[in-house]
């Protein structure tokens, strides 16, 4: 088995950040239905203003807000405003590489989705894999 993407939120602005909290980042839930991230879900979450690295698990905010709040000891890691990388992965057979597909969103800098990427994994046909990546503007 190896980890692979499953979906990445790239980009997005941090809306808040919350110390008195139980934990974890809360998201809109229409933009993690888009990327097919869901709710509990372990992520990976990389500052790019700062190079902070975190694991959390994902909960739900208000629908339509497109926010991006870092709660509990995450809290400590981002500022409001920072642009982060949010990365869910999955475990797969590398037999099962070949036809798999991961949904990358970009987004605005109100955080309203600025680009839907699919990266796709193909057989190359001699035993080994190939990478494309296509692009939509929301």
């Amino acid at each position: 088995m190896i980890k692979i993407l499953r979906a990445k939120l790239h980009g997005i602005r941090v809306t808040g950040a919350v110390l008195d909290y139980h934990g974890s980042i809360s998201l809109d839930p229409l933009v993690c239905k888009q990327a097919g991230i869901v709710p509990t879900e372990f992520v990976e979450i990389w500052n790019k203003n700062s190079g902070a690295r975190i694991s959390t698990y994902v909960i739900y905010g208000e629908p339509g807000s497109n926010c991006c709040i870092l709660n509990g000891a995450a809290a400590r890691t981002c500022q409001q405003g920072d642009e982060i990388i949010i990365a869910a992965a999955e475990y797969v057979d590398r037999r099962e590489l070949a036809g798999k597909t991961q949904t990358v969103l970009t987004f605005h800098p109100d955080n309203r989705v600025q680009s839907v990427i699919t990266y796709r994994t193909l057989d190359d046909g001699a035993g080994g894999y190939d990478f494309a990546i296509e692009e939509a503007v929301a």
